[in-house]
């Protein structure tokens, strides 16, 4: 196999650098340390999460492709922000998301740019078996990460935003959405201890 050039290693490298940049992006949630959260490290968990259970879930599904998903699905951010779940969607997220990520991929060669913007917009579709898993994964591991987290991060609107965050997007799989039923119950009595 002939050397690549240097034109597309270069790309991909200016690409990785500006992907570093979610590991700078922070999100609402906080660690169990009582550090705040970054939107790398969620993806990070998010894909390991989804290794973990992949077995478990009762159905076929690619494991590489919902890893790859995962690892993806937040990239926009890195222009578009992170809103926080718990106080809506905004109207133009979307399209901020969209236009990010072309601008993203514009730092790669063509193969890659179409590599990762197909990947990105599976994950935003959800039509594929992959694209489904990994969004309800996206969900549990925010949801979970929240409980691990010391209760004084939580605002009062995540008491009982927490408990239906997520519930759509399980009902996937019977296996995850018995995972939420666990993961709501952490909730509970978390915040029990709290009342």
């Amino acid at each position: 196999m002939a050397p690549k050039s240097d034109k597309n290693l270069k790309q991909i490298l200016k690409f990785v650098e500006e992907a570093e940049k979610l590991k700078s992006l922070m999100r609402h949630s906080w660690l169990s340390t009582g550090r705040r959260e970054s939107v790398a490290e969620h993806s990070w968990r998010a894909a390991l999460f989804a290794i973990a259970l992949w077995g478990e879930i009762g159905k076929k599904v690619d494991v590489g492709k919902v890893v790859m998903l995962l690892t993806v699905h937040d990239i926009a951010e890195i222009y578009a922000g992170d809103p926080w779940a718990w106080k809506g969607k905004p109207k133009d997220k979307k399209q901020k998301e969209q236009k990010a990520i072309k601008k993203l991929v514009k730092l790669l060669p063509a193969k890659q740019a179409k590599l990762i913007s197909s990947l990105w917009k599976e994950y935003e579709d959800r039509k594929t078996e992959e694209a489904k898993f990994a969004k309800a994964i996206d969900k549990l591991e925010t949801l979970n990460q929240h409980n691990l987290a010391d209760l004084k991060t939580w605002t009062k609107e995540e008491y009982a935003y927490n408990l239906v965050h997520g519930t759509e997007e399980v009902k996937f799989s019977k296996t995850l959405s018995q995972l939420k039923v666990l993961i709501d119950k952490q909730t509970r009595a978390k915040i029990a201890k709290k009342l």
